[in-house]
């Protein structure tokens, strides 16, 4: 996924400014989503958005500095992200940006939060959801979210390198960041990811954060959706560079590539 590297005073390990350079790109996260609205909706433009799962909800920050129309509300049951967004994101926004963000520490299933536009559940946080009568209450409670014309977007990966315990490094200039799949069961599409952090100098520190999930396939998806209520379904397909690896470019297609690994985006529209 892309990556920038931010300057920062590392005298402290921040596990959350290494997560965010390592794989978040929150800025074209955002803009992603209001090009894939405006596409799909013939030019219209969505104007709220409800980020689940939000964590340090760095996506409802940028989604707020995209247009002064623009209005953000954040989900997430932990506060300890929450707090850091509010320290680290939130802060250095304009006080008219602040007045068009909200954020709310509960539970995504809740069956009373606000309606959105769009609806975005980033960073395969839904995968912990590993039974299909759960994934579906969550799908079904996104659908009664939104406004009319509304879409739901999620993320996924998959690939046969995702069915096999491997490690990769990926090494940036001041540390290198570690996506461990320690375990995957066939029969249960169950599998276990760390995050490790290296800095330079420095010991590896292990298991940064963990993942316990349910690998959720788009045909899957698919057809959760449908049958939630989304009268469509669209599937983002990530291209490739000339190296062979994802260029952070998401196009709208029927067919996908075979890959070893690959990432994608899968939207319902009410």
């Amino acid at each position: 996924m892309p990556s920038r590297v931010q300057k920062k005073s590392l005298s402290e390990f921040d596990k959350y400014h290494y997560y965010m350079n390592s794989v978040q790109s929150p800025e074209a996260d955002a803009e992603f989503i209001r090009d894939m609205y405006k596409e799909l909706r013939s030019g219209r433009r969505a104007q709220s958005l409800r980020e689940d799962f939000c964590g340090t909800f760095a996506i409802c920050c940028e989604w707020v500095k995209l247009d002064p129309s623009h209005k953000a509300v954040g989900v997430d049951l932990d506060p300890e992200p929450l707090q850091y967004g509010v320290k680290n994101h939130y802060s250095k926004l304009t006080e008219g940006q602040k007045k068009r963000l909200v954020t709310l520490q509960k539970n995504v299933l809740d069956k009373n939060l606000p309606k959105s536009d769009v609806i975005a559940a980033m960073n395969f946080s839904y995968f912990i959801f590993k039974t299909r009568p759960l994934i579906k209450e969550y799908f079904a409670n996104c659908y009664k979210s939104l406004n009319p014309n509304g879409l739901f977007l999620v993320d996924c990966f998959g690939g046969a390198h995702c069915t096999e315990a491997n490690e990769e490094e990926t090494v940036h200039k001041s540390f290198s960041y570690f996506w461990d799949q320690d375990s995957y069961d066939p029969l249960s599409n169950e599998a276990m990811f760390y995050i490790h952090f290296k800095r330079k100098g420095e010991k590896k520190r292990e298991k940064v954060f963990t993942y316990d999930w349910r690998m959720w396939s788009i045909p899957e998806l698919r057809d959760l959706m449908a049958e939630v209520g989304f009268k469509k379904t669209h599937v983002y397909w990530e291209g490739t560079d000339k190296d062979g690896e994802g260029d952070g470019v998401f196009t709208r297609t029927e067919k996908g590539e075979e890959c070893q690994a690959w990432v994608a985006y899968v939207v319902g529209e009410k």
